[in-house]
């Protein structure tokens, strides 16, 4: 039966677990023909980056993960002229260490960059889903393993269907088809917060309304006991805000460009006289 990956970045704290037991499993082991050893430096065949988003004080970190999306329709399989690279009834896409002739063809195929080139052994490498472990009985991956928060799960696409429902693939575009999906992919956001000058306090329960580029209603929240409203998920593009409390003066904001995530800072509020 077919395997899938879910990887769920809103679960990842960035302990780097999986990345060390990737390193842990495979530096210095020697598992053909499913892999030789993965080099010291170099590799990551699970790679965990920390993406810092926003500006002081109004900032959110999440951790991307980069690992081979073992795809259903893998570039790299076709584009070995030495056959070395194979796709498994469980979905593992594996380069056979016994058969890579060390030309690249399946490094600049492959449109995620996972593929790495051993220059001592002269051959190309990447995260075999550990399918040594697998075929010993093993029911997960070493990453998915030593995941201490669920970040990561592993087993029969028939039985992850609905945790597929809510997730989504790198790169559509390039229709690999990659058993690996991820929950919770970090888009753009709009921060700040509102307070009253005069009083010189948070504003709680104000009204602030994102508008698109044309005007229409994105979405509407409320500032939380700190003054502060958070606008998370957006597509990259132009917005506006408006900023609305009874009593008060409402202000708007205009051309909020959310190429990157935007903390518009501390919105003063000034009573009606």
């Amino acid at each position: 039966m077919s395997k899938v990956m879910i990887i769920d970045i809103t679960k990842c704290n960035g302990c780097y677990n999986c990345q060390i037991a990737c390193k842990d499993e495979h530096v210095g082991n020697d598992w053909t023909p499913i892999a030789k050893p993965q080099p010291d430096t170099g590799q990551f065949w699970t790679k965990v980056e920390e993406h810092v988003r926003g500006q002081v004080p109004r900032v959110k970190v999440a951790y991307m993960h980069h690992m081979c999306q073992h795809c259903k329709d893998a570039p790299c399989l076709t584009a070995c002229n030495s056959k070395a690279i194979y796709k498994r009834e469980d979905g593992a896409v594996i380069i056979d260490p016994t058969k890579c002739t060390g030309q690249k063809l399946c490094l600049d195929a492959c449109p995620y960059g996972v593929i790495y080139f051993n220059q001592d052994l002269h051959l190309a490498q990447k995260c075999t889903w550990c399918a040594h472990l697998l075929d010993k009985g093993w029911k997960e991956p070493r990453c998915v393993d030593a995941c201490p928060t669920g970040a990561l799960k592993f087993g029969e696409e028939a039985e992850f269907k609905d945790l597929i429902a809510k997730a989504e693939i790198l790169k559509p575009e390039n229709k690999a088809n990659p058993r690996t999906y991820y929950i919770g992919i970090p888009r753009r956001f709009v921060a700040g917060g509102v307070y009253d000058p005069q009083a010189d306090e948070c504003l709680e329960d104000v009204t602030v309304t994102l508008k698109d580029a044309k005007g229409k209603k994105v979405a509407s929240v409320k500032t939380d006991n700190f003054g502060d409203f958070w606008f998370d998920g957006l597509a990259v593009g132009i917005y506006s805000l408006e900023i609305v409390k009874a009593g008060h003066l409402s202000q708007t904001m205009e051309k909020i460009n959310t190429e990157k995530d935007i903390n518009v800072g501390d919105i003063a509020l000034n009573k009606k006289v």
